[in-house]
């Protein structure tokens, strides 16, 4: 049997990050954290309890939200993030069944390799190679 890769973090966009970490915080519970101008701005969404920023329940994710940006449109909704032993080698694998990489590989520090790319049905997909994967 292949190996399946796992979900393993979710992503939206917002417009206003105050709104946006009131909102979760007080409907859903969530711990939101900004990261700053450094870290693109991103907003951390832990949706359940972690360890060494992992989530401790089996079957749970956490995620985050990045700022919109109306000059990428392809890029403003929703998606998820899965989990890859190999990055490059998953990129190959994802050009050969048909799909795109969106930009280059990039490195999050303390995170691991992750790179966009879209489906063969248009849905933009994120890939992580995670650190000690």
């Amino acid at each position: 049997m292949k190996k399946m890769n796992p979900v393993v973090h979710f992503e939206m966009p917002y417009k206003d990050k105050k709104r946006l970490s009131e909102f979760y915080e007080k409907t859903f519970g969530w711990q939101m954290q900004g990261m700053g101008e450094e870290m693109g701005n991103y907003v951390l969404a832990n949706t359940t309890e972690t360890e060494n920023m992992r989530p401790k329940n089996p079957g749970t994710i956490n995620g985050g939200f990045f700022p919109f940006d109306p000059q990428k449109p392809g890029f403003q909704q929703p998606s998820v993030v899965i989990a890859v032993d190999n990055l490059a080698e998953s990129i190959e694998m994802v050009k050969t069944a048909g799909g795109k990489i969106l930009g280059d590989p990039m490195d999050i520090p303390g995170v691991g390799k992750f790179v966009s790319i879209e489906d063969t049905e248009g849905n933009r997909v994120g890939m992580l190679q995670p650190v000690q994967m």
